[in-house]
Formats: structure tokens, C-alpha cells, sequence
């Protein structure tokens, strides 16, 4: 194709006019540089960059469609971005409170405060309009890293996630506060790991002509207990609502889970890392145990799928929906949990918290004043220097460690991976050498190249050492975890075909332990398809460690 290339190239050269020639030189330049060169590995790292100078940065100026079409970039600056400063350390102490727990007087001003955001024009960069863009615009690929022209950037599966949902709150708060002239106004939280705090809060279901009412939301699950294990739409498989009481308890063991077993250090309570250069952070990348569940299975749980789960159970449209702001302030009370209560070890933390890829990576919002900001995870770690507390409540889960069910293991035979999950499957995993085991690493089941529709809600429990033709409950100790996805995009009744490749991690140590069975040499893991079609390349346990040693 080359020689053919390069005999029509001389034959104009030959045969027609000067003015002509330079014109056939360019189209033939043209088709060999984009149609015949070596393909160009356009998001690899110039060797020069090292490991730790590799901290993903938005490029403001980049902004486009997302990768499902969708327009949700923000207004253009008029003025320079400028670095984001920490508040006046002597500003007054703006106080979260309990949604279930705010008074008559604070819902009014919280409905008034999110009127006036909803009344200001839709291009306003503080419009509520435009702070749902924002989500959309970072979670569905509409940036490109500063840098890395075709690298976007995204703030979901991995350790972006807890510090960019930080900031957004932050912002979302001070526009309020401005627009109520209230600086020390301070959002509600919905305190799902707490009993009562268990169902929506009322003040976002009483009144239908409510400023924090979304006709979207799954009617039938205005008035019922969140389940934080919900199987994304199919309610046959939901944990048991034969009272409130069981499926509080099922809550509080499931927290447990995921904020002390499944975190026991930095790796796997954030997540993968995620660099500049790493072109598509969804491939290959997994969320941290909260990121997973209860966060997104709670977005699913308020989606409606009547309404094809829009607004809170797609990404790209669950920030217009008011208590998208409450369950993220619950969100981000867990992480400070997990650093202040349960991994209060700096040298458990220092894999992500000391990585100068991870501190300096950096954001672009607009403040209350309309100035845009580029706003770095490192001011994020310190919530009270960004002026805000939660109000106390009780901490249940703390004491709710799942039971283990000492069920009969199956003897099926085994699976060859790949597989696609499409019926309950077992495998017997082996374990790491006994001689490599140390106190100081966690051993971790890793489930490996899980892959599914981007645009599809994706759900499958983990269990071990369970028995297959009847897997346990979230309440029992073999219940290891689940994955699951929540859709990213709106398809609009097109054809789904981009493909996710995602993984997950679960810190398994504590659960061998309670199951007597840290002494064996395999393990038995079943995977039981709940939501969505996956097809998963294998399973291994490895060992872990902060430092990854």
C-alpha cells in the first residue's frame, strides 16, 4: 500500500502544475502521517516522568461531550483559574446536621436556600443546573489531563473519588451560604449507617412542590429502610424487608464490612491508584469497599428503574437530585471515620496519603463568588480547615461484625475461567504460601478483568466457604462483598456497547479468621449473579501491604 502510495505521489510530481504538485504533496504527507504511520502510544508516560510526578490535573479548556454525547461542561471562565485557598482558620465552624434529626426551621432554609440555586439562570456556573453538570462532567469523561490530550479524567473506581466528592460538597455548601447570606449555613447528611436515620429523610418525600423533591425517585422506596446491599433494581433478590428491625441489622453488618474488614489500609479503602497518563481509569481500576457498597447501591436504590433509574442511579444525572448531597455528606463522614476511628495508623494510610501523585492531583470548580479554582487533594485531608464538622450521632455498626453461618461447602465441580456469570458459579482458590503470611499484610481476594456494559447496572455477590445452592445473607460472615456498578450514562434507547474492565479487591483476613478456616490452604468462592451480565478472567488471594512489600 506504501509503494502504491508513492508511485501516485511521483506521477503528480511529473505529470501537473507547480501549484497542483504542492497540493498533491500535502494530501499524500497527509494520508501516510494518519493513515499509514506506526500507531502513536499517545497516553504513555514520556520516560522522563517519574513515579511520583504523575498527579492527574484537569484542563479546563478541554471540556466536550462525554463519552455518551452529553453536554455537561460548564461555563467557560471569564477570569483566570486561580488556586484554591483554605478558608480563615477564624471563619465560624459551619455544623452538618442529621437530616432526620433538622428541625422545622432548618428544612425551610434548606428549601429556600436550594429555590434560589435553582432559580438562578441555567448558565450561571452556581446554578443547580450547572453543580449537576459538574458530577456529570467529571464521572463521564468530558476532561482531558493537562498533558495527555486523550487521557480523560474521572473521579470514580479509585482514589479520586473521596477527595473530588469533598470539594463538591464544599462548593455546593458555600454557594448556599452565600446565596442565604448565611455563612455559617451548613447542608444536612443522610445518616444511613444509623437506624434512624435509615430512610429518606422526610424532609425530601413529604412535599411533592418541595425545592428537594425529585419525581424521579423510586416511589417505592420513599417510606421504606434503605438497603445497603440492594441488588440494583431487582427487588426478588433484596435483602428481606419482613421488618424494619432485620433489615437495619443487615445495614449495620454490612458497614461493618466494608468499613473494617474490607479497609483494613489505604489500598483498599481508596482504591487503585490513578495517574496521569493512565488514559482510561475504568480499565482495569476498582473502587474502594465504601465507593462500591453502600455508596453506589444506595444511588440504585433511590433510582427508579421505571424511569431507566434516572436521576440518582445513573451517574450523569444524579446531582439533580437534592439528597445527592445528603448521601454523599454521609459518604464523606466515612471517610472521616475510617481515618479518625478505625485506621488510625498513619503507616496503614502512607501508601496513598504520602503519594505526591495523589496530593497534588487537582480539580476546577467555581466558588460562591463565580472565581474558578483548582482545588488539590492535599487541602482536602483536613476537613476543619475547610470549615466543617458533622454533628455527633451514634456509631451502631462499630459493634455489628457479621456472624458466620458454618455452612457445608459445596463440592460441585469446579469452573474454568473465563467465565460468564450468568448462574452461580464456584472455584477453589488456593491461598499464599503459609511461610509468606505476616501480621503486618492483609490477605486479599481479587476478583480479576470483570467485564460488563458501562451503561448497564451491574451487581454479584462474593462468598466463601459458603454453600452454593444456598448462599447466606450480608448478615453472615461468609458473605465476603459484592461488586457493583452503577450506570453511567442515559442510553436514550441506543445500543450499549462500551465495555468496562473493572476488578475487586476484598480484604479477607478477618473473615478466614472468624470462619476457623485460616489454617486451610484453598478457600471455596461463589459468585452469585445478582444484576447485569459480567464475564470474569479468574480469581487469586494475594498479600498486601501499605508499603506494598
Amino acid at each position: 500500500m506504501k509503494s502504491s502510495l508513492k508511485l501516485v505521489c511521483c506521477y503528480f510530481h511529473k505529470h501537473l502544475r507547480p501549484h497542483i504538485v504542492l497540493i498533491s504533496i500535502c494530501i499524500c504527507v497527509y494520508i501516510y502521517l494518519y493513515k499509514f504511520r506506526p500507531p502513536i502510544q499517545k497516553c504513555l508516560v514520556p520516560p522522563s516522568s517519574s513515579k511520583d510526578d504523575r498527579a492527574v490535573s484537569t484542563n479546563m479548556t478541554s471540556c466536550g461531550l462525554t463519552d455518551d454525547g452529553d453536554n455537561c461542561c460548564p461555563p467557560m471562565p471569564s477570569t483566570e483559574i486561580k488556586d484554591f485557598k483554605l478558608p480563615s482558620q477564624s471563619s465560624p465552624m459551619r455544623v452538618r446536621p442529621a437530616a432526620h434529626l433538622a428541625d422545622e426551621k432548618y428544612i425551610a432554609k434548606y428549601k429556600e436556600a436550594i429555590r434560589r440555586m435553582k432559580a438562578l439562570p441555567d448558565e450561571d456556573p452556581l446554578s443547580f443546573k450547572q453543580q449537576a453538570n459538574l458530577h456529570c462532567a467529571y464521572c463521564n469523561g468530558a476532561y482531558s489531563q493537562v498533558g495527555y490530550p486523550h487521557c480523560q479524567v474521572h473521579i470514580h473506581y479509585g482514589w479520586l473519588f473521596f477527595p473530588f466528592h469533598r470539594y463538591q460538597l464544599y462548593f455546593f455548601e458555600k454557594i448556599l451560604g452565600m446565596l442565604l447570606e448565611d455563612p455559617t449555613f451548613a447542608i444536612p447528611f443522610w445518616n444511613w449507617d444509623n437506624p434512624p436515620g435509615m430512610k429518606m429523610p422526610d424532609m425530601f418525600v413529604e412535599d411533592s412542590n418541595s425545592s428537594l423533591y425529585d419525581v424521579l425517585r423510586n416511589a417505592d422506596h420513599l417510606r421504606k429502610v434503605v438497603d445497603c446491599n440492594y441488588n440494583v433494581g431487582d427487588e426478588t433478590y433484596s435483602s428481606p424487608q419482613e421488618s424494619q428491625e432485620s433489615q437495619e441489622s443487615i445495614n449495620l453488618k454490612t458497614i461493618y464490612r466494608q468499613m473494617v474488614s474490607n479497609s483494613k489500609n489505604a489500598e483498599l479503602f481508596y482504591g487503585s491508584a490513578y495517574r496521569a497518563g493512565d488514559c482510561d481509569a475504568r480499565n482495569g481500576s476498582y473502587g474502594g469497599p465504601v465507593e462500591n457498597c453502600p455508596h453506589n447501591t444506595i444511588h440504585s436504590w433511590c433510582g427508579d428503574p421505571k424511569n431507566g433509574e434516572e436521576d440518582m442511579g445513573i451517574f450523569a444525572t444524579a446531582a439533580r437530585d437534592p439528597i445527592f448531597y445528603s448521601h454523599h455528606g454521609n459518604v464523606d463522614r466515612m471517610w472521616i471515620i475510617w481515618r479518625e476511628n478505625i485506621t488510625t495508623d498513619p503507616e496503614k494510610r502512607k501508601c496513598v496519603e504520602d503519594s505526591k501523585d495523589w496530593l497534588d492531583a487537582n480539580f476546577i470548580f467555581y466558588d460562591e463568588n463565580r472565581q474558578p479554582v483548582r482545588a488539590y487533594v492535599r487541602d482536602s485531608l483536613d476537613y476543619e480547615k475547610l470549615g466543617y464538622v458533622y454533628e455527633k450521632v451514634d456509631i451502631p455498626w462499630f459493634n455489628e461484625k457479621p456472624t458466620p453461618r458454618k455452612s457445608k461447602k459445596s463440592k460441585k465441580p469446579a469452573v474454568e475461567f473465563p467465565v460468564v456469570l450468568d448462574k452461580v458459579i464456584s472455584a477453589v482458590v488456593a491461598r499464599p504460601n503459609n511461610s509468606t503470611r505476616r501480621d503486618d499484610k492483609e490477605e486479599v481476594l481479587v476478583i480479576e478483568g470483570i467485564e460488563f456494559e458501562k451503561d448497564e447496572a451491574v451487581k454479584f455477590d462474593v462468598h466463601i466457604n459458603d454453600d452454593e445452592d444456598s448462599p447466606c445473607g450480608p448478615e453472615n460472615t461468609e458473605f465476603a462483598g459484592s461488586f457493583v456498578h452503577v450506570q453511567h450514562s442515559h442510553t436514550h434507547g441506543k445500543k450499549k456497547t462500551k465495555k468496562m474492565n473493572s476488578a475487586l479487591r476484598l480484604g479477607i483476613t478477618d473473615l478466614l479468621k472468624d470462619l476457623e478456616a485460616d489454617g486451610d490452604d484453598t478457600v471455596l468462592v461463589t459468585l452469585v449473579p445478582r444484576k447485569g451480565l459480567v464475564t470474569i478472567r479468574g480469581i487469586v488471594i494475594e498479600l498486601i501491604s501499605c508499603s506494598g512489600k
